[in-house]
């Protein structure tokens, strides 16, 4: 029977590009998706927002954010949802309130749309797609928002070529044919913060070239290839993949049984990083819900193994003081080249600089206890803070005296 998309999305074809094995079963043989707590925990922050801003545009609202009522939606939301882990609650209530505060000001008539839904026609595909919301920045500009709640943050290069938002940008010139200029943004809940990009119109008849291309794909393969990647852990149809079991398992097809032979030896090292990223992701899946438990119960005894959280500690320093400490007491390179050596001015490049600079008057008593003042100084400007870090090591058997 050949499959035939009823339409295509943004997550349909990033699906596809991603791991066919994965389209496969959730489009193709329409299996049931497994849960997945962190897609639910960000399909309510979503909903909150969603409401909030409804609310905004219907009650004509003008001044403050109203952020005990998105406090409330996102309850209401929570409750609806199968979630029930407290941390992840309060978790949600503390991102919501930061939304907030990086948004203490709302204006309903800035809104042009909330849950925004389009439908375009690519080379006889309808692409459908909904955008979380759309402003007005002026006579001649929309800026579009895309909420995301993963804890990663993108790179430049990825949200300049995200298909998501390329797609957004073709919906707005249907949708808004007024604004000249399309500004293109995911807003990272998590880290309180926008990220924003635009297209040209190069990129937009690229974009439609590679829609056309995966919706012709998707309908013509025989067979879905399954592709291991680092996402492997997150696909809401893992556990009927037969490759993702046998990489749990760390079975490597392509063994190279001659070194000389460096295809060989090229394959099986493709595998192994495939192997080796999807294992990470699952370990890092495991450690979180051992350190849920642990931050609960405290540490844990299982198999042999004593599972807990030590404290990590980072050091920042201030810019403006660090700098003026680093002019008055640095000698050893040039006062213009400090700035080159700690621009980011993290522990680690001001560490390397104090040491280069007792190395170079190595021998010198007086240096040394100038060098030992100097540090102090640094270490009375610095700020510390700790985060928990998951431990694991072999339980210790104690023996006992005859």
């Amino acid at each position: 029977m050949t499959f035939k998309n009823e339409y295509l999305s943004a997550s349909r074809l990033k699906r596809y590009a991603q791991c066919p094995k994965s389209f496969e079963l959730h489009y193709v043989k329409g299996e049931p998706s497994a849960f997945n707590p962190a897609t639910t925990f960000g399909s309510v922050l979503h909903a909150a927002l969603e409401r909030v801003y409804r609310l905004i545009v219907e009650m004509k609202l003008i001044g403050r954010f109203p952020e005990e009522q998105l406090i409330a939606f996102f309850e209401e939301e929570w409750a609806k949802a199968t979630l029930n882990d407290f941390a992840s609650f309060q978790e949600g209530v503390k991102i919501l309130r930061a939304y907030v505060c990086e948004n203490p000001l709302v204006d309903y008539t800035t809104i042009l749309g909330i849950e925004q839904e389009f439908r375009l026609t690519v080379d006889g595909f309808e692409v459908r797609g909904f955008i979380d919301r759309a402003d007005r920045i002026d006579a001649e500009t929309v800026l579009i928002t895309d909420y995301k709640s993963n804890r990663a943050i993108f790179s430049r290069e990825e949200i300049d070529q995200d298909l998501q938002l390329s797609i957004y940008a073709m919906a707005a010139r249907t949708l808004w044919p007024w604004a000249k200029k399309v500004r293109l943004s995911f807003y990272l809940l998590r880290h309180g913060f926008r990220m924003e990009t635009a297209r040209s119109d190069e990129d937009l008849a690229a974009t439609r070239r590679y829609v056309a291309m995966l919706g012709r794909a998707s309908e013509q393969s025989t067979e879905y290839e399954a592709r291991l990647n680092e996402n492997c852990n997150w696909c809401d149809h893992r556990m009927q993949c037969p490759v993702y079991h046998r990489a749990l398992l760390g079975k490597v097809e392509n063994v190279c049984h001659d070194e000389k032979d460096l295809a060989a030896v090229a394959r099986e090292r493709e595998e192994v990083a495939k192997l080796a990223k999807a294992l990470y992701a699952r370990k890092e899946a495991l450690e979180r819900i051992l350190k849920k438990q642990i931050e609960n119960v405290g540490e844990l005894k299982l198999g042999g193994m004593v599972y807990g959280l030590s404290k990590t500690t980072q050091v920042s320093y201030p810019v403006a003081p660090t700098l003026a400490l680093l002019h008055e007491h640095i000698t050893c390179i040039d006062d213009e080249k400090i700035e080159e050596h700690v621009l980011a001015i993290d522990k680690a490049a001001v560490d390397a600089l104090v040491k280069q600079e007792a190395k170079a008057n190595e021998g010198d008593e007086y240096s040394r206890e100038y060098a030992r003042m100097f540090k102090a100084q640094l270490d009375a400007i610095s700020t510390k803070t700790y985060s928990p870090r998951f431990v694991a090591h072999a339980e210790r058997k104690t023996e006992v005296s005859p």
